[in-house]
Parts: C-alpha cells; structure tokens; sequence
C-alpha cells in the first residue's frame, strides 16, 4: 500500500537577525508537459481563474496580454478572454472580447452557466456556456458596499439555489444572492476573528461545509452553510491561500500564492475535515525560486488537478493523488 509522506515544512530562521525565513521544501508536483494546446495565434496572458463544467470541459478566464496595474483601465479587453479546453488539452473555443476590463474570478454552476467577476467594472457577470451575457450584478464602475455594488468582487460559488459573493478586496464580506441575482443577506466584516475576513479571496462549497481563502489572514475559513463559522485552519508556516476548493470525502485543496513572508509560490496544501493537514506539494515552475504565483485551481471529474499560475503566465495540468507523495515511497 502506497505511504503518504508529508513534506517537511522546514521554515527555520536563518542566522542572520532579521532576515526572512527559508523557503519551504515541499515535493513537486510532475506537470503533464502536453497541457494545453494553446495556437500560437491566440493571444494568451495573465490567466487569473478556471473551473470545470458537467462534460469535463476546462474553463481558463485569463486578462489576453492586459496586466494587473492600478488604477485599473476602463476599456475592455479586445481579445477573447475566455478559453474552453477538452480534457486532452485541445483548445475547443473561445470567447469574452470586448466584455471584461480587469476580470478575476470563473465558476460553473449545475446549469454550465459561467460566473466572471470583474474588478474593475464591479460586477458579477453571468454567461451562457458559449459566452452569452445572461445577468450582470451590481453597478458598473461603482464601488460601494450595499446590497447593489461591490468592493471589488473576488470569486462566486453556489449552495442550492444560491449565489455566494466573495467581497472582496474591498469589503471584506460574502454576499449571498438568488439565482436571478436577487440580493438576499450578507455575512462577515473586515477582521481577524471567526467570521471576518481579510480579503476573501475565493469562495467554494460542497454539501456540508464552504470554505473560504481568507487571504491576508493566512488560513482558509470554513462555515456552516448558513454562513455560521466552524473553523479557521492556518498552521505554522501556513502561507496566503489564493484558492480553495474540496476535493472530496472531506478534503480540501488550498493553493498558496505567497508565503508567510510576502514571496510568491504555489504551494497546495491538502487539508483533512478536520483541518489537520495531510499533504503539502510544490507546483511551481522552478519550486523554492518565486518565479510562480498560484492563483486559483479546479479537479477534473478524472481526479486531475488543474492550477493557473498568474505570475508565470500558465495553466498546468497534474495528478492530485500523486501530489506530494514522495517518490520511493509511491512503489
């Protein structure tokens, strides 16, 4: 029987007084190098959110060249933003030209309807699954923090017939919504304590519990699905959870874009229900150098995992059940 081994987190102090801590040492993942097939005429960029619908398609939203600066632009990106994969890699079609200014966050509900949140334009928008406009939350170019704008939306997912809202960069809550994007009530505030967040950076659920990337808080937070706090998970060494999403018989897969000391990485950490931690892995381009920043990740109805990291401009494609399982000891 295969051993799972969890990496050691060595984050001892260098000798120096001062000095950042060493990077952690977690085994690499082994990225299926074929993954994706994307034509040299497409104009590729800063991918920043994907998921999976019912017929095991990948979504990718990506900015198409367009970079993360502020204040934000107010003209839309004139490329396609939205790539559609067939699970071998093959690209199947694309779409979101002329739609999104500065979008960040893609989730597939039960219909295969498509949620982008956009920052710049602060809204939620809801597409067909070939890209047609069918519903659009709050006030373009509004910030605000009632029960028609957003600060900055993050990352959407869906318990039963609701719509839940990570809000954001700005105001630091959930918003909970019909499907018809009727405003029904909101949870948390700005803070450390259960049910606060500090920037709740996406936003995931499944039948039991959600969980929540509390970035800046370092930990992931996990609620009932009436929005009642149950936990927060954050363990020495813990870096800022990017992405959340369950995996299954109570585990949940979190994906570190920085460390505890403010680097970029992509660092996933396989947390059990009860929030102790059962695996650590390293899917980064070169693992320890920061030359990577995972962003968000989705699992193929086949277990495989797929992680877009921001900084390095990729989608990569690997097998989770081999994540962070050493080598000599997966015989």
């Amino acid at each position: 029987m295969r051993r799972l081994i969890l990496a050691a987190a060595a984050l001892a102090l260098s000798s120096c007084s001062g000095s950042k801590p060493a990077r952690e040492e977690a085994p690499p993942v082994t990225i299926d190098e074929s993954w994706p097939d994307i034509p040299e005429s497409a104009v590729f960029g800063e991918p920043t959110a994907i998921d999976v619908d019912s017929h095991g398609h990948i979504f990718v939203l990506h900015r198409a060249g367009r970079e993360w600066t502020q204040p934000f632009p107010s003209d839309p990106i004139s490329e396609p933003t939205v790539f559609m994969f067939a699970a071998n890699g093959k690209l199947l079609s694309k779409w979101g030209a002329g739609e999104l200014v500065m979008p960040h966050g893609l989730s597939i509900d039960g219909d295969n309807k498509v949620w982008i949140t956009d920052v710049a334009r602060e809204q939620v928008l809801r597409f067909t699954h070939e890209g047609a406009e069918e519903l659009v939350l709050g006030t373009r170019g509004e910030t605000g923090q009632d029960e028609s704008h957003f600060g900055r939306p993050a990352d959407v997912t869906f318990v039963g017939d609701r719509v839940l809202v990570a809000d954001g960069y700005l105001n630091r809550r959930i918003m909970v919504f019909d499907r018809a994007g009727n405003f029904l009530e909101q949870w948390g505030k700005e803070g450390e304590d259960a049910g606060e967040f500090n920037l709740p950076h996406a936003i995931a659920a499944d039948s039991e519990r959600i969980y929540v990337a509390d970035r800046e808080n370092a930990r992931v937070q996990v609620l009932s699905l009436d929005g009642e706090p149950l936990a927060r998970w954050r363990q020495d060494g813990t870096g800022h959870p990017y992405a959340v999403k369950p995996i299954g018989s109570g585990y949940v897969l979190a994906i570190e874009g920085r460390d505890r000391a403010g680097r970029n990485t992509a660092i996933g950490r396989i947390y059990r229900a009860d929030g102790g931690l059962e695996r650590v892995f390293d899917a980064g381009v070169e693992p320890h150098t920061g030359t990577s920043l995972g962003h968000d990740v989705a699992i193929g109805p086949d277990g495989s995992a797929y992680m877009v990291d921001n900084k390095a401009n990729r989608v990569i494609k690997f097998d989770l059940s081999r994540a962070g399982v050493e080598e000599a000891d997966a015989d």
